[in-house]
């Protein structure tokens, strides 16, 4: 079985439904080896990802945490930083020796750095704090090495489908519960769009990584594949991305239904989509999260149907986040660092009241309960976690309902394996440039990026 269909197998198992840097080539020192754990010394951990203080609600809920977890480990000092992964910065993180005990970074990421030395070990320590047994070991395969040592924590995936506009739907006469399943389909909805309500019909990903995530989001659903199960080699440069490609350029130059920006990040792309200035945008189900709390989308407004597909079906990409462990912390900094994640991050699947006290809290803090995600655990494990937490649910679920199906039918595809955030960043000036010049030619733009690719994943 190739490494492809390893990794669908595994996330499909675990989840059968659910953004970006490239890696240092550092000598990070590795975790000390030596010496056993003492759980009852005074350690002090510093954790990731902490909210900004933009977010008042989430940085409550974050010291609450904090705060919970001290209290029930008395020797764990717990610091926060707001450092968090992305595609600019990371690497310059990496080798600066900047990062905090433990963060969250995305699926991208450790089959690079395990090579490099730049993520510590944790396999026994995973084992004494009670941790694998919750975890996919299919799963786990995404962080591990050839001799099955893990090196890092799989938490939290996702897969991409298409976020549309209800109310957009609506005043151009579209069926809002029936968004489009084939790119077909979403041409002309977008022409309609367009022509009913002057708005984008569809708008792309382009800028900071997510022009290459996207258009490999794209070649996946028309049946193609973006690198060689092995990682040696770009495949992109063929028909199903030339396709992908010529249907951006004729939605842009022929149909005029994408709008005028075309230099788009997640954040932007998200905050012009919940303002009603597009009608259509691949996405990930938390786009919800963002375009309701932080930029005032109705919830009535928001619908997310299934990856549009062609002459499929063919699958969606799926990725997710890992929890990083600092390379340079001791043994005991480990294991407090890995009893901080499973508290943060599984207890509430496995804990009926921790599962129900999480949702009252997210209510509390106006965040959101019930809306449709993937889990790295089984789908039996998820199913009675969204089952103790249904009462609380404040998400128009129904409205996720052509996401939902899709989560049960489509295959769910790894990211490029080597140097996956390499491929997406000389990607993305080929997306920009289809949609940027009338005359751009597809052909000539895949050969020079796999060219500079190949090169890159040959090293």
């Amino acid at each position: 079985m190739t490494r492809t269909a390893r990794l669908v197998v595994a996330l499909t198992s675990a989840a059968a439904l659910l953004t970006a840097a490239a890696c240092a080539d550092g000598n990070t020192p590795a975790a000390t080896s030596g010496g056993s754990v003492d759980e009852n010394a005074p350690v002090t951990i510093t954790v990731g990802n902490r909210p900004k203080p933009d977010k008042p609600a989430d940085v409550a809920t974050f010291d609450r945490n904090v705060k919970k977890f001290m209290d029930a480990h008395p020797n764990i000092k717990v610091l926060s930083t707001e450092t968090a992964w992305d595609a600019q910065t990371f690497q310059a993180q990496v080798a600066g020796g900047s990062l905090p005990t433990v963060m969250s970074i995305s699926f991208t990421e450790p089959l690079n750095m395990i090579p490099n030395k730049q993520l510590p070990d944790i396999t026994d320590e995973l084992k004494l704090v009670d941790l694998t047994k919750d975890l996919n070991p299919e799963t786990l395969k995404l962080v591990s090495d050839d001799k099955g040592r893990i090196y890092g924590v799989p938490f939290e995936a996702f897969s991409v489908g298409l976020a549309y506009n209800r109310a957009l739907f609506q005043q151009a006469g579209l069926d809002p519960d029936k968004p489009p399943t084939n790119w077909d389909e979403v041409r002309q909805y977008a022409q309609q769009i367009t022509e009913k309500t002057g708005k984008a019909g569809y708008a792309q990903l382009t800028k900071d990584n997510t022009g290459g995530w996207m258009l490999t989001t794209m070649t996946y659903s028309m049946g193609g594949t973006v690198q060689s199960d092995d990682g040696k080699k770009s495949t992109f440069n063929d028909a199903p991305a030339k396709k992908a490609l010529q249907l951006l350029k004729d939605m842009r130059w022929t149909d005029n239904t994408m709008g005028t920006n075309f230099l788009y990040n997640q954040e932007e792309v998200r905050q012009d989509f919940a303002a009603g200035k597009i009608g259509m945008i691949m996405q990930a189900p938390d786009a919800y999260d963002m375009a309701v709390k932080n930029f005032g989308m109705k919830p009535a407004d928001y619908g997310h149907g299934a990856l549009p597909q062609d002459g499929g079906p063919h699958g969606t990409l799926t990725g997710g986040s890992i929890k990083m462990i600092n390379p340079k912390s001791s043994k005991n900094e480990i294991v407090a660092a890995l009893k901080w994640i499973k508290s943060q991050e599984f207890d509430k699947y496995t804990d009926q009241a921790v599962a129900i006290q999480n949702a009252k809290d997210a209510i509390a803090d106006k965040g959101f309960v019930g809306r449709p995600g993937v889990t790295p655990l089984s789908q039996e494990t998820y199913d009675q976690y969204n089952k103790w937490r249904e009462p609380y649910n404040n998400v128009p679920v129904e409205q996720f309902k052509g996401y939902v199906e899709s989560t049960k039918s489509l295959k769910l595809l790894p990211e490029p394996s080597n140097k996956g955030q390499e491929v997406y960043a000389l990607l993305d000036p080929v997306v920009q440039q289809v949609l940027t010049k009338k005359d751009a030619d597809i052909d000539k733009l895949l050969a020079d990026a796999a060219a500079k690719i190949d090169a890159r994943l040959a090293r």
